[in-house]
Formats: structure tokens, sequence, C-alpha cells
């Protein structure tokens, strides 16, 4: 009985070691654990690297996109810029057909008193009235044609300028300068500072050099 009794003892003895690990066993895990974060620093580098070329990549395409936005701008503020000019254009010179036809009855008017001798209005009371009237008419045409912008070119005794003259004639042994217009067979006119038409002149020609003959040679 004695000796079965200390059996059982010992085996009860020996149950707890088999139970689990000791404590100083369990201390020396975390210990064991340490060299983890070693490998969590080398796994970060690879994105970081990834990162930087996103990041490259993203400024890239901002730089792009900011260069696309400065052209679309720029077109904008040309095709105002070019609507604005346009819009100014047909207010100045919108009336260039109409203007250029009512040139006409200037003309005419003109015409029609050039055509009236002096001492015929002196011998004939009412064709002087009748040209009196005329001549009326001709300067309120005149003066509403400057209100609207329209400015009459009478070049005579002016140097010739290709500019604003069409030369259709030259006149010899005027005394005048070459190229000076002597004669203007039509008068041109200026829509806001723009040639509406030109003035059509007769100029004076060059005189031919004289030779002089040495008579000693």
């Amino acid at each position: 009985m004695s000796k079965h009794g200390e059996k059982k003892q010992d085996s009860s003895a020996e149950t707890p070691a088999a139970a689990g690990p000791s404590p100083a066993a369990e201390q020396e895990t975390p210990a064991e654990a340490a060299p983890a974060p070693e490998t969590e620093a080398g796994a970060e580098a690879t994105p970081a690297s990834e990162v930087a070329a996103r990041l490259a990549e993203l400024e890239a395409e901002t730089a792009r996109l900011k260069d696309q936005l400065l052209r679309a701008l720029a077109e904008v503020e040309n095709t105002r810029r070019r609507g604005e000019r346009e819009r100014e254009d047909v207010a100045r010179y919108g009336i260039s057909g109409f203007a250029r036809d009512i040139l006409t009855v200037a003309d005419n008017h003109r015409r029609a008193l050039d055509n009236i001798p002096a001492h015929a209005r002196e011998k004939d009371e009412m064709l002087n009235t009748l040209a009196v009237g005329v001549e009326a008419t001709e300067r309120d045409l005149l003066a509403a044609f400057e209100r609207h912008g329209l400015k009459k070119i009478e070049p005579l005794g002016e140097k010739f300028d290709h500019n604003f003259h069409q030369a259709m004639f030259e006149v010899p042994d005027t005394g005048k300068p070459p190229g000076t217009v002597v004669q203007v067979m039509q008068p041109g006119y200026l829509l806001n500072g723009r040639l509406l038409r030109p003035a059509l002149v007769g100029v004076a020609k060059g005189e031919p050099a004289e030779i002089h003959i040495d008579a000693t040679a």
C-alpha cells in the first residue's frame, strides 16, 4: 500500500511540469521576435520609390494641364479681341458700300456747278438762283459726310501720293516739279481715315534734262 501511494504522489508531482512552458520561457519569446522591425523597414523602401515616381508623373501631368489651360485662355482672349475689332470695323466702315454709292451724288452736284459759266449766272437771275441752291445742297451734303467720317481729298498742288491718288495722265510744261498734282479729275474720299476712293489726278511731267555741249572741245 505504501509503495502504490508513493507512485501516485510522484505522478501528481510531475503533472505541473508537462502542463505548459515555464514563466522563463514565456519571457524569452519577445526577445526572439525583436528582428521583425528590420524586415518592415526594408519592405518600406520600394513603396517610397514608387511614391516618388508617381509624384513626378503627377507634376508632369499638372504642368501639361496648366500649359493647355494657358493656351486655351490665350485663344479665348485672342477671339475676344478679334471680335471687338470686327465690331469696331463694322461700326466704323459698315457704311462703306452706301458711302461709295452716295459719292456719285456729290460728284454730280459739282459737275453741274462747274458746267455753269460765270457770265451766264451774271446774266440769268433764275440760273444764278438755281446754282446758289445747288451750292447750298452740296455744302449740306459735304457736312453730312464729315459727320459720318467721310473726308474729301483735294490734292491740287500737292505731291503725288500713290496711297491716296490715282494718276490718269502726265501734263508737260507745267512749270511744276515732276510728280506734282496739277489737275484733279475726280476728288477722293476717306472713311474714318481709310481710303474709300482715290482721287483721279493728272501730274506734272518731268522735263528732259538739258544737254550742254562743250564748244571748246
